[in-house]
């Protein structure tokens, strides 16, 4: 392959997109290889397309060599499947809907498990059949609220998802093994630095649930890592060790103070200090309970419900952690107190929560036969030695609290927790047999009785790893591919007119002839600087400057990657070039 940039579709831009927030963004258009067409939606040019076609190759061998086949779902989906399965409902605004002209309900596919559950039901119906998985690699839509970043947060994207269907538990671990496994060769072989994660299940349903992070300053998901152990998870997915419960009735009675002006825990732990209330001096924010009033509308409820989230006072709420737990109904903060004047914003206790059917969930640190010092549920009144379990009965507990650098880790004893930022570019599930379930998929088992099939879900962002990538390999001068996806092996880059253009296109030609994939820039009009700048920008891993030293035979060759610039001659570079090049390939870079 041979592209010349006098006639390719490339424009380089010398300044940043006005709407680029992250490098990916930035840089993918500058460099000419991605367009915004619309918010959410990016037309790939040429090199974008090559790097997308990379990408989604080296997807595609890693699933058919673990046993994968290949098939292609529409994107336009009859209404009626997911309404089966419960999730028209809960994708509420995420998901675009629209009627055809005969008013029949539909949508842009989001994801296809419905679709894969219904074929193989209509193919399969004997255990003979199994274990099989399906996968394809097809465009995707999600009517975000706010597109943004580039190709990391946007409204169409190009997803890889496979559905395995096995007859029993132990046949699905061994598939989602397998495919764990094989995600992390994907990754690997396209240079992403990357950490699975354990994750929640969100709207896919199911029981285990891993994510694959490419760690970047940028990423919207935060994880932790365990200093002493492997345990890794998405903060949403974190737990929290709770401490040993107590004897309830062992503690002191609650006392009530006044405590005017005291709506903020600062203020409250300060007066309390002060007034030795309890007989204490020594009140920290750790001491006191917070309790947080949300609203919680659930898919197709007219109205919402209040709940109350109890924590101690040192912590804040994290609504993304609440929003994961309590999926796929929203949360929202509370503000209409006028409305339930029986919550006394900023003394609000547990004490009456039940007495008013408020439901009332805890952080797993509230256990019984902790004390705590709260509200008294009346204007400038705290109360102290409120017990759990013997003031208050909460009604379960939620994973509801910020997670913090330095916390213990839930899965050893001497670890602490470090946090990181990370790319979403993989999620895998074991969905079980909601799926199943909703239609029916039964097949004839080896015992001559029914057997319900269980499900798996794999799922790979393949523009989103493009922009991961991107985001992962780039300096201040532009983008640096890895050899694996880079749209070409070699850019060539003629610095003059006359017999340097001249050998700069017969050596891209040459390199063409012999298997390469090659960018000559053939340009007249513009000087060797902008060339060379572009060149950078565009980020090849190579680059051969045909310049001054042609005349006595020889040329520079430049590493992206390194910046290491070597004066090669010309004779015999096509077969050193070839040889370097298939030589990555073979090693699967």
């Amino acid at each position: 392959m041979l592209l010349r940039t006098s006639t390719a579709l490339l424009r380089t831009l010398r300044e940043d997109p006005a709407d680029a927030e992250v490098p990916s963004h930035r840089l993918l258009v500058r460099a000419g290889y991605i367009r915004r067409a619309a918010p959410g939606g990016y037309t790939w040019l040429p090199l974008g397309k090559l790097v997308l076609d990379r990408v989604t190759e080296i997807v595609r061998r890693e699933m058919t060599a673990i046993g994968d086949q290949e098939v292609h779902f529409p994107a336009l989906l009859p209404a009626e499947p997911y309404r089966t399965s419960g999730r028209w409902t809960e994708y509420g605004d995420d998901i675009f809907t629209l009627a055809d002209r005969k008013g029949a309900e539909h949508l842009l596919a989001p994801t296809h498990e419905e679709m894969a559950a219904l074929l193989v039901k209509d193919l399969f119906s004997s255990y003979r059949d199994f274990p099989v998985t399906l996968f394809q690699i097809q465009t995707k839509f999600r009517d975000e609220a706010r597109p943004r970043a580039g190709l990391l947060r946007g409204r169409e994207f190009l997803m890889k998802d496979a559905y395995s269907f096995d007859l029993d538990e132990s046949g699905l671990q061994a598939s989602y093994d397998r495919h764990r496994a094989a995600y992390r060769r994907i990754f690997d072989r396209l240079g992403l630095d990357h950490t699975t994660v354990r994750a929640m299940s969100g709207a896919m349903g199911g029981s285990a649930s891993e994510e694959f992070l490419a760690a970047t300053p940028v990423g919207e998901d935060t994880f932790v890592a365990c200093t002493a152990c492997d345990y890794a998870a998405n903060t949403e997915a974190v737990t929290t060790r709770a401490p040993a419960t107590g004897d309830p009735d062992a503690q002191p009675a609650a006392e009530v103070y006044d405590t005017p002006e005291t709506p903020t825990i600062a203020s409250l732990v300060e007066l309390a200090t002060t007034r030795r209330l309890a007989g204490r001096d020594d009140w920290t924010a750790a001491d006191t309970l917070k309790n947080v009033v949300l609203t919680v509308r659930r898919p197709g409820a007219e109205t919402a419900e209040l709940l109350v989230i109890g924590l101690p006072g040192d912590r804040e709420v994290d609504l993304k952690r609440i929003g994961a737990a309590l999926h796929p109904a929203t949360v929202a903060i509370f503000e209409d107190w006028d409305a339930h004047p029986e919550l006394v914003r900023g003394y609000l206790g547990p004490q009456i929560l039940g007495k008013f059917g408020v439901r009332y969930l805890v952080d797993p640190r509230v256990v019984p036969g902790t004390a705590w010092l709260t509200g008294a549920n009346e204007p400038g009144r705290h109360a102290t030695n409120v017990v759990c379990g013997r003031d208050f009965t909460p009604d379960g507990t939620i994973e509801a609290a910020e997670v913090r650098p330095g916390d213990p880790c839930p899965a050893c004893a001497d670890g602490e927790l470090t946090m990181r930022r990370g790319i979403e570019i993989g999620h895998i599930f074991q969905l079980g047999r909601r799926f199943t379930d909703a239609f029916t998929l039964d097949v004839l088992g080896a015992q001559g009785k029914p057997v319900r099939p269980t499900m798996g879900c794999y799922g790979i962002g393949v523009s989103r790893a493009v922009a991961a990538i991107a985001e992962q390999h780039h300096d201040e001068r532009g983008l640096v591919w890895p050899a694996a996806v880079a749209p070409c092996d070699v850019h060539v880059v003629a610095a003059g007119k006359g017999p340097q253009l001249d050998a700069a296109l017969d050596l891209g030609g040459r390199l063409a002839d012999a298997g390469l994939r090659v960018l000559v820039d053939d340009r007249v009009n513009v000087s060797a600087g902008v060339k060379f700048t572009d060149a950078e920008l565009i980020g090849i891993p190579r680059a051969v400057v045909v310049g001054r030293r042609l005349a006595d035979g020889y040329v520079e060759l430049r590493d992206r990657a390194t910046g290491e610039r070597t004066e090669l001659p010309l004779d015999g570079l096509v077969e050193r070039l070839v040889t370097e090049v298939r030589a990555a390939r073979r090693a699967g870079v």
